[in-house]
């Protein structure tokens, strides 16, 4: 077993929307990133690379490579799983927080954990995903930006 975690967190700059789990969520802002800026996806695959020992999102993903400008989180987290497979690793287990105080989330997050549960192959119940807010304190509270962190359990797999 490895157990591993992430963290991230985006500014906010003009926009119609925000990308959380893979899902697009109507908001008058959006998030200023080289990606989609999708937190929780990159907490839980900067998560999923430290478990295995592959370093961070940024290693593998550099916003100073074109290539990824823009790119949807989703497609990060599924080379992630990849690689993890071809190091004999599977994820069994995530839990994550988004720390937001707007847009509210809770109607969003079955939606989600359907998508992360689908990107990494694993059962639904294995993936929980919250929502919280930082009581108007700091930058969150502020609305400034969201923050996401992520645990995830590895195993590895039987030949």
């Amino acid at each position: 077993m490895r157990i591993g975690n992430g963290f991230d967190v985006h500014a906010f700059e003009a926009g119609d929307h925000v990308t959380l789990g893979g899902v697009r969520i109507p908001f008058d802002k959006g998030f200023r990133a080289h990606s989609d800026g999708d937190v929780l996806l990159h907490a839980i695959t900067d998560a999923l690379l430290g478990a295995a020992g592959l370093g961070d999102i940024g290693r593998h993903f550099p916003d100073t490579d074109a290539a990824y400008a823009d790119i949807d989180s989703r497609v990060l987290l599924r080379d992630v799983v990849v690689r993890l497979s071809d190091k004999g690793l599977s994820c069994i287990s995530v839990d994550a927080t988004v720390i937001a105080e707007r847009p509210k989330l809770g109607i969003h997050i079955d939606n989600m954990v359907q998508r992360i549960a689908a990107d990494l192959g694993m059962p639904l119940d294995r993936v929980n995903v919250k929502a919280t807010t930082s009581e108007t304190l700091g930058f969150c509270g502020r609305e400034e930006g969201i923050a996401a962190m992520a645990s995830v359990l590895l195993e590895e797999t039987q030949d």
